[in-house]
């Protein structure tokens, strides 16, 4: 007996899951406004309507994942793939593309508000990864010419290292890590939550530990300026700012009133601001170097 009709359609629809890119910031939706096709003009209603028809598509039984929606990868993409990309089929090939390679939210009803977020720091997150990435494979590349030796990986080493004892001297609670380098004039920045608050493993965001590790052994193998700040949290005291810089391919700690004057100055301005409440400057802890 073969089943047909419209009931075998609908049973084959929920097995096929559906991805929508999402143009998640004002800017993106602003740079799709010069195509014809595209026929939003408000990114508020835009986003509106596309959490309606998520919820449609959740409503039959739809496997829904969300994705990035990048014009500027979006018009290289149709420039190497001969596409018009005023053509909504280019758009629907572009979010193939970025739903196999880029990342991806399921969607399970949450507000896009929620969603939005986490698809731009994921981005960030892999767009810093290839960055810091790519210093390290030039690093390698230039000790080639010159030695055996390859910077890159003896430098992700002395990062993993220093990853793993600034761990160790963070101690019990619940501590934040950003790491900033800054090579070629353009700024490098990974941050890593970590909880220790229990006598047990740590317990560490996998992605993220890769990234900034990535990060710190850029700046060790290229010798550019940066650092890195830790915040440790525990109930029942005040919050603790510690820091560190990058210095002849290892982390020296900063003094306390280097901490307050990093922690305290705008990064854009260079001018002071004011300390937060409840918040103290302590001098980073001198960490064991590599053997």
């Amino acid at each position: 007996m073969h089943t047909a009709g419209p009931h075998a359609r609908t049973a084959l629809r929920r097995e096929a899951p559906c991805t929508v890119a999402l143009l998640a910031t004002e800017q993106d939706f602003a740079a799709m406004r010069r195509h014809s096709t595209f026929v939003f003009d408000d990114h508020h209603h835009y986003l509106a309507q596309t959490e309606g028809l998520l919820r449609v598509l959740a409503a039959q039984g739809t496997h829904v994942v969300l994705a990035l929606f990048d014009p500027e990868e979006f018009t290289v993409y149709c420039a190497d793939e001969g596409l018009d990309p005023d053509a909504p089929s280019a758009r629907a090939r572009y979010t193939a593309e970025v739903a196999a390679t880029g990342p991806l939210v399921h969607y399970h009803g949450q507000p896009l508000s929620e969603i939005a977020p986490l698809l731009l720091a994921s981005a960030h997150r892999r767009a810093t990864w290839e960055s810091a990435g790519a210093l390290l494979a030039e690093a390698a590349a230039c000790a080639h010419c010159s030695t055996r030796e390859d910077p890159g990986a003896s430098a992700f080493h002395r990062a993993t290292l220093a990853l793993a004892r600034l761990l160790e001297a963070a101690g019990p609670g619940t501590h934040h890590l950003v790491c900033s380098v800054t090579a070629d004039g353009a700024p490098l920045t990974s941050a890593l939550h970590i909880d220790n608050s229990r006598d047990e493993e740590l317990r560490l965001g996998e992605a993220d530990a890769l990234v900034l590790t990535t990060v710190l052994a850029a700046g060790l193998a290229t010798g550019a300026p940066g650092g890195v700040v830790m915040r440790s949290i525990r109930p029942g005291a005040r919050d603790t700012v510690r820091g560190w810089a990058l210095h002849d391919g290892w982390l020296r700690p900063l003094t306390e009133a280097e901490v307050f004057n990093a922690y305290c100055t705008d990064a854009a301005t260079g001018e002071p601001v004011a300390p937060e409440p409840g918040v103290d400057h302590r001098a980073g802890i001198p960490l064991a170097p590599p053997d």
